[in-house]
């Protein structure tokens, strides 16, 4: 894209500037090195940079061109260093008669050379002498630097003469990368060009391959360290996956190897159609508009598209919210589809090279290419393929063996994945354009295909690689076409700190991990449903079931609803029976529930075990979900799933097993009472007798239903030794390294406000509760388990860390220490937070346990809201019979059991309010400490 005078009227007025510098030296005769005069210097151009700047950013917002905006720049830029030149040469260092090593060339090298400058970007100068530097030329180039560096511009620069220029680029591939995209600025013209000529004689000429090699390892390590997915939520817009450099990798590859010096000259080469070097250009403006954008609105060199100014990009880019999603999602959504618009120019360019030098044997990625670039022509003809007669193998990979197998048969297009995956083959380049070209095939009549969709089937249930060959399907197109609700969620970002791909990555990486489960790959992380896999009637119901639990996001309605409803109509396409089809939609429909009450439910009340039976209905159904969730949490991203929340879930699975296979009536409660006690008294066998049958007589029937029989053994020894030593206060520290928790026990006299101070000291010492455990004895004691997130490798150390925790609570119950009294004012909320607004709601629930009131707060997480919540609870004068905290992403939802001081559920209409408006405005970090506070009554 070439910009026109009317594109950069205004910009700057160069001739004019000159004029006020050598204004400005009149009194000195020319003059301009004193330091009064530089400074004033320095002024002017610190004007003029700032007023163009402006007025290239107010263009951007009415054109929107970014590709221009980066040219505007950059001819900025231009400017600036030419007019800095100038008044060097004629003013500061001025000679009459220069030598022929008083020579030099200014020359705009990387991305400035390209012609292209974001507002934060380096600008990357190359001072070109003929000869060995000179102290003229060192002055120049040092009166330059310093003049852009007080502009307040970061620069990159060396200085050399040409014949370093030439050795250094054959041994350094980043120089001979800068060198290729040298422009020339200002100065000596001819010296420019006699290093273009050069380099490209010396240096480029014949070592194609080894620079395709270089940038294309080059591009794979910038992958590694962004991320290898360019569907993360918060990607890097220069650096990542389908970001501007891959761009740039693209188009020095092809300048490099087919010697051409703009993108269009690529269509003339035959290399990209017209077609796709307009999508070349697009993705470059797209990219280059948000970045210019993003840099204007931070006022820094930020390349990563963090959540907390997506929104305002969105917006300066005039994305609007539609039904189901919002600005910020419609934005990000466009954004991926440009990534993947790279990721396909990407495969075009290797197609193009590698058919240039011939198809060569066994290799893939960057080591078969290269291979391929360097032998020529292998020996072995194409071979056929078993079973179909329309694809050959080429170099261990599939390839048609005309371009009209898809128009001949559009089954083709689904049976190609299916070979590819029976077999294990690569897709040849070739193949991949041709299916790309081939998508308009893909219409109802193939939608609906038996054979299609037994074939594609076979591919989303193989027990190969499915992750990767849907994956490809979603690459070439044919997946969003074959299965147009799954085309909807393509490239679609959900604006939450929760989940870490876009949805159709996701979808297609829960295939993955449920694929890895089913291998035994992951039995450490979640044993149980690698168990359980092995047990399934139909593995198939867990696929499809998988495929499609959140194709509805993105909709006005609830997904897990909608997605049901998707899935009725999709499962007799794919060949599901009736009842096979009942069971994937209700997996779907309560594809959130069995995660929802294993984190925030209280799993020793029995009423949430029998509601939760009664809802699943069967051991097979209970199998499923439990391997869905799993393998959905698994796929939300890293460090998502973790031990205690497997934990959760195993817990969960086991209470819920005996009432599904008909053991809920074996055993009454109290003799599962009595059970529990025979069983700890059989390992008591060291006390007296009396002192077992006290102790047994110290806790109420729910403790003994809900404790896990290794918890209760030590509670025991830890109330023995506290009596035995006569200390009212006792503390236990247990980290558990698989569950990825560590379990803090306090024994303590019974008081409404001590989960306030076990809160308070965990949120001062930095300690982050998942869950806790509230039970009092008979005789007047709390018995408090709380669990807290494990920061350190070590046992040891995660011990100590528990003590250091313990002994705060201690002091503060003790009232050697005071915990803080506000924490919300002390802990505001920052950073990528502060991109999400998250409405504090507060439900009072008296349906989910038989004996308490459930309260179930949610809102925007930050630090010291448990803390804060517990005080607002104490103050109302509840008892919290346990607590469940969880936390997705920015939001939390903390669930707790209540009762009033007398034991009772919260009744009272009046007081249910009064407590909902108390933990509403808790979230929100005004924590009512008075009783008797009335509250405000909204209108109804």
């Amino acid at each position: 894209m070439t910009l026109t005078k009317d594109d950069l009227a205004g910009l700057i007025d160069s001739t004019a500037l000159r004029q006020k510098l050598t204004d400005l030296t009149r009194a000195n005769d020319g003059d301009g090195s004193d330091l009064k005069t530089r400074s004033a210097v320095l002024g002017e151009l610190k004007e003029a940079m700032k007023a163009g700047r402006a007025i290239a950013e107010k263009r951007l917002n009415e054109d929107g061109g970014g590709l221009k905006c980066a040219q505007r720049l950059s001819f900025l830029q231009d400017e600036l260093i030419r007019v800095i030149y100038d008044f060097a040469f004629y003013h500061i260092y001025r000679i009459k008669n220069p030598s022929t090593a008083e020579r030099m060339a200014v020359v705009a090298v990387g991305g400035y050379g390209r012609g292209t400058l974001a507002p934060g970007s380096d600008v990357d100068l190359l001072f070109v002498l003929p000869y060995k530097q000179t102290p003229w030329g060192e002055q120049v180039v040092e009166y330059i630097l310093y003049m852009l560096w007080d502009l307040g511009l970061k620069v990159g620069h060396a200085t050399r003469n040409i014949d370093e220029c030439i050795r250094l680029s054959k041994s350094d591939m980043t120089i001979r990368t800068a060198i290729l995209e040298a422009r020339f600025i200002w100065g000596d013209e001819p010296l420019f060009d006699d290093l273009v000529s050069r380099f490209d004689e010396e240096v480029v000429k014949g070592t194609s391959s080894d620079f395709i090699e270089a940038k294309l390892e080059e591009r794979d390590e910038r992958h590694r360290r962004q991320g290898t997915s360019r569907y993360l939520v918060e990607p890097n817009i220069k650096e990542g996956k389908g970001g501007l450099r891959d761009l740039n990798t693209l188009f020095w590859i092809a300048k490099y190897h087919y010697r051409v010096r703009k993108q269009s000259d690529l269509v003339k080469k035959g290399v990209l159609s017209r077609g796709e070097y307009r999508r070349f250009v697009k993705s470059e403006d797209f990219l280059w508009a948000v970045r210019c954008h993003l840099h204007f609105m931070t006022g820094r060199a930020e390349e990563r598209l963090s959540f907390d100014v997506q929104r305002e990009i969105a917006i300066r880019l005039g994305y609007t919210q539609h039904p189901g999603m919002k600005d910020v999602e419609r934005f990000m959504k466009h954004y991926f589809l440009v990534a993947k618009d790279v990721g396909d120019l990407t495969r075009i360019l290797c197609a193009a090279l590698e058919n240039q030098h011939v198809k060569e044997p066994e290799g893939k990625g960057i080591t078969g290419l290269m291979r391929r670039l360097r032998t020529g022509r292998p020996s072995d003809a194409p071979r056929p393929v078993e079973g179909t007669n329309s694809f050959v193998i080429e170099n261990n990979r599939l390839n048609a063996v005309s371009d009209k197998v898809f128009v001949d048969d559009p089954t083709n297009l689904i049976r190609i994945f299916q070979l590819a995956d029976k077999h294990g083959y690569y897709l040849h380049p070739e193949l991949t354009k041709l299916i790309r070209r081939s998508l308009k095939l893909v219409d109802g009549t193939l939608r609906n295909d038996p054979e299609a969709n037994r074939l594609f089937l076979s591919v989303l249930t193989s027990r190969n690689s499915p992750e990767k060959v849907l994956r490809k399907m979603n690459e070439t197109g044919v997946l969003g076409r074959f299965v147009p609700d799954f085309g909807k969620v393509v490239a679609m970002m959900q604006f939450n700190m929760y989940h870490h791909y876009t949805v159709d990555e996701h979808l297609i990486r829960s295939i993955g991990i449920l694929a890895q489960i089913e291998r035994g790959d992951s039995g450490e992380d979640h044993p149980l449903a690698t168990d359980l896999i092995r047990t399934l009637q139909s593995r198939k119901l867990l696929y499809v079931a998988m495929f499609l639990h959140d194709i509805a996001k993105g909709r006005p309605e609830d997904h897990s609803i909608a997605g049901a409803r998707i899935a009725r109509k999709l499962c007799p396409r794919f060949g599901l029976n009736g009842a096979e089809t009942d069971t994937v939609a209700w997996l779907i429909e309560h594809h959130l529930d069995m995660s929802t009450i294993a984190q925030s439910r209280d799993l020793s009340d029995p009423k949430t075990i029998n509601d939760f039976a009664k809802l699943v209905q069967s051991m097979e159904r209970l199998k499923l979900l439990l391997i869905l969730t799993v393998a959905d949490i698994r796929a939300v991203g890293p460090g998502v799933f973790n031990g205690w929340k497997g934990q959760l879930l195993r817990t969960l699975y086991y209470q819920c097993e005996p009432l599904l296979s008909g053991g809920h009536s074996k055993i009454s409660h109290r003799e599962v009472v009595e059970q529990a006690k025979r069983e700890l008294f059989a390992q008591l066998d060291h006390w007296p007798e009396k002192a077992r049958k006290t102790y047994g007589d110290r806790h109420y029937a729910a403790y003994w239903l809900r404790c896990a029989p290794e918890r209760r053994l030590h509670h025991a020894e830890l109330i023995r030794k506290a009596d035995e030593a006569g200390q009212p206060l006792a503390f236990d520290v247990r980290p558990h390294s698989f569950e990825g928790v560590t379990e803090i026990t306090v024994l303590a006299p019974d008081h409404p406000r001590l989960l306030q101070t076990i809160a308070g000291a965990c949120f001062t010492t930095g300690g982050n509760i998942v869950d806790a455990q509230i039970d009092t004895t008979t005789d007047g004691f709390a018995l408090d388990t709380i669990f807290i997130s494990r920061e350190l490798p070590g046992d040891e150390d995660e011990r100590r860390r528990g003590e250091r925790i313990t002994g705060l609570i201690a002091k503060s119950l003790t009232g050697e220490e005071q915990l803080p009294k506000a924490v919300a004012t002390k802990n505001p909320v920052k950073g990528r937070m502060k991109a999400f607004n998250v409405e504090a709601d507060a439900l009072v629930n008296n349906s989910w346990s038989d004996d308490y009131t459930v309260l179930e707060i949610s809102g925007l997480d930050r630090p010291g809201l448990l803390y804060d919540l517990t005080r607002a609870i104490a103050t109302l004068n509840l008892n919290i019979g346990s607590a469940h905290i969880s936390t997705f992403g920015e939001r939390v939802v903390d669930v707790f059991y209540v009762t009033d001081l007398t034991g009772q559920k919260i009744a009272n209409v009046g007081r249910q309010e009064i407590i909902r408006e108390r933990l509403i405005a808790a979230v929100n970090g005004d924590v009512e400490t008075n009783p008797a506070a009335p509250i405000s009554r909204r209108a109804s």
